[in-house]
């Protein structure tokens, strides 16, 4: 069919299309690449960390049910959303503010809170590396007491055994060699007395830390092109492995009472808030809203990707994975606790120290353990390393799409800038004292400030932006619009939920500690100041965006709160309605429609966006009448 005239720019027709246009963002390669990136971003530490854990502190079985509900009204709709802002717009977390130009901030929030958990997320990945590298031995190092980082309160647990048949063992005032191997040869811990004294740099960890940064760099070297081929296997494989380790734990003795202990129902418990909170807690962490990545990854669909179904597939299939790494978790806990002698509730644990200490240490009891510990690290590998990758792009994407021009020609060495930069601000986590501030960062860099950021763009969208001109977005997509269920969370239920996790967390805020280590008073006020700054970015980019309009105060705010002439599809076949000829050099008549049906047959989207068109037409005409 011969293009109309019409329906080609200027800068095309002069034949200088490469100087008037910045380099093509690029699309997945693959048609599953987009929802593995997703997977494998969900599916991370936590599912397998912080997630049986809570389970069994919160009702074991019972926990379920608020995990589920709060699924529906928080995870799904939030996560729905920010994957229809992304591949609408086609436009990382900064640029995708042009929705509302008023509220940039936001975006800039984003990138503030995905920077600084980047730092310590890949400081945890360089953990995992050197358990991994300490496995490949015939036997582990922290199976037994005697090495020159124990201590006289060092008992491994064939001693217990030994002294079960014998003599009755005092086990209170004892520490395991596992433990002993993170906190005084892994960590070095003693060589620091807390936060403000770090010590000297632990080499072997930083060499670990420069690995992991190496790896993230290579696997996002040509941005989705590389990193989309190398989540087929950092996606998958975790499920392979915890698979094996699930058929091992429950195959061992006293699995059956780690289980039983992990999903025993106690329903008294759902009358409690703490409950509820803690179930939306794990929901919102786990699925990774708010941090960019799922929106960033959604801007390098094709315009008409089922997202839709997509959502439905990467939230239910991560609240699976965190159920059956419980069993995976818990059955094994149940064999040490059987082994050792003691209750199941005395060995659980969550985060780091469930990873670094507890499981270690229940490996070291099975046969071959060297190879189930390799197994357990690798899969934590690989488990961490998507969610790094998901991160890095966001942050790389943002700032590339802010300025295109310049730094999408040059996006390898972009990365690699950034990548330097993480890992140098990183140092201060392989000290000595390194692990007090990775507890810092960890407990404040995605605290309230996230809360903040999701609150504001669900809001910004339903009530600033528009929930009708939102749903026709979606339906200019997808095909159809959000039914009442998707509405009403946007509109009500989502932002309300949100709303009560941050007073809870305000009215319940608790310092930090690590171990028996309180952290001092200033190390607590950089901490908030942590997730102040990235509150704050929302004023400060309202500022900026009022100060570029003209006219009075008010007249400056509405102009600023409207979207951006330039808003909307990026790609002109896909621009219908009221974003017909809004892109610059566009000379596209309205309807964009009866040019496409004159050279090239209409398809079952184009009568979508017929439609739209119509209903936007009799909109108008009813809003000029009243």
């Amino acid at each position: 069919p011969v293009t109309p005239d019409l329906l080609v720019s200027p800068s095309s027709q002069d034949g200088d299309l490469g100087s008037e246009c910045p380099e093509d963002r690029g699309n997945w390669t693959g048609r599953l690449d987009f929802l593995l990136s997703c997977i494998g971003y969900c599916v991370g530490l936590g599912n397998v960390w912080r997630f049986p854990y809570r389970a069994y502190t919160n009702g074991g079985g019972a926990f379920l049910v608020p995990y589920f509900i709060m699924l529906a009204i928080c995870g799904i709709p939030i996560f729905f959303m920010e994957l229809s802002l992304g591949q609408f717009s086609s436009l990382g977390p900064l640029a995708v503010w042009k929705i509302s130009p008023l509220f940039k901030g936001v975006g800039m929030g984003t990138i503030l809170i995905v920077s600084l958990v980047a730092i310590y997320y890949n400081m945890i990945i360089a953990y995992v590396l050197f358990y991994l590298f300490a496995s490949l031995t015939s036997d582990l190092p922290w199976q037994h007491c005697g090495n020159w980082w124990n201590t006289d309160l060092c008992l491994d647990h064939h001693v217990i055994k030994a002294g079960n048949n014998t003599l009755p063992v005092n086990i209170s005032n004892t520490v395991s060699p596992s433990e002993e191997y993170w906190s005084r040869y892994v960590l070095h811990i003693q060589g620091s007395s807390g936060i403000g004294d770090p010590g000297r740099i632990r080499w072997n960890l930083c060499l670990c830390l420069l690995l992991s940064w190496t790896i993230v760099y290579l696997c996002i070297l040509k941005g989705v092109k590389s990193s989309g081929k190398v989540v087929y296997f950092t996606a998958t494989f975790p499920y392979l492995i915890l698979v094996m380790l699930l058929i091992r734990g429950v195959t061992l003795e006293g699995a059956w009472k780690g289980i039983q202990f992990y999903l025993t129902p106690q329903f008294d418990h759902l009358l409690s808030s703490k409950v509820w909170i803690e179930a939306a807690l794990q929901i919102f962490y786990s699925l990774g809203v708010g941090f960019g990545g799922l929106l960033t990854f959604a801007s390098y669909n094709t315009f008409h990707q089922n997202i839709y179904r997509d959502t439905f597939i990467v939230t239910l299939g991560n609240a699976i994975t965190s159920i059956l790494a419980g069993f995976a978790i818990f059955s094994v806990l149940g064999y040490m606790s059987q082994e050792l002698g003691v209750p199941v509730n005395q060995v659980a644990k969550a985060g780091p120290g469930l990873a670094f200490v507890v499981y270690p240490q229940a490996m070291t009891m099975l046969p071959l353990s060297p190879f189930w510990s390799f197994l357990f690290f690798f899969m934590l590998l690989t488990l961490g390393l998507d969610s790094q990758f998901a991160f890095m792009e966001t942050i790389v994407t943002a700032v590339t799409d802010e300025f295109p021009y310049y730094l999408r020609p040059k996006k390898a060495s972009f990365s690699a800038v950034i990548c330097i930069a993480l890992f140098l601000m990183g140092l201060i986590l392989t000290t000595e004292g390194g692990m007090y501030w990775l507890v810092l960062l960890d407990d404040y860099s995605a605290g309230f400030g996230l809360m903040v950021v999701v609150i504001t763009t669900c809001l910004v969208v339903t009530r600033v932006y528009g929930m009708k001109r939102f749903c026709r977005d979606i339906q200019m997509m997808l095909g159809f619009k959000p039914g009442p269920y998707f509405r009403a969370c946007w509109m009500v239920l989502s932002p309300a939920t949100m709303m009560a996790l941050l007073v809870y967390n305000i009215v319940k805020y608790q310092p930090s500690e690590y171990g028996n280590y309180r952290f001092p008073t200033w190390a607590e006020v950089l901490g908030i100041l942590m997730g102040v700054l990235s509150c704050l970015m929302i004023p400060m980019g309202m500022v900026v965006a009022v100060l570029q309009e003209e006219g009075t105060l008010w007249e400056r705010v509405q102009q600023a709160s409207r979207p951006a002439m330039d808003w909307g599809p990026s790609l002109e076949e896909n621009r219908t309605g009221v974003y017909v000829a809004s892109l610059a050099g566009s000379q596209s008549p309205k309807p964009l429609m009866v040019h496409m049906r004159k050279y090239g047959g209409i398809t079952s989207y184009e009568n979508t966006a017929i439609e739209v068109d119509r209903e936007m037409e009799e909109d108008d005409e009813e809003e000029s009448m009243i």
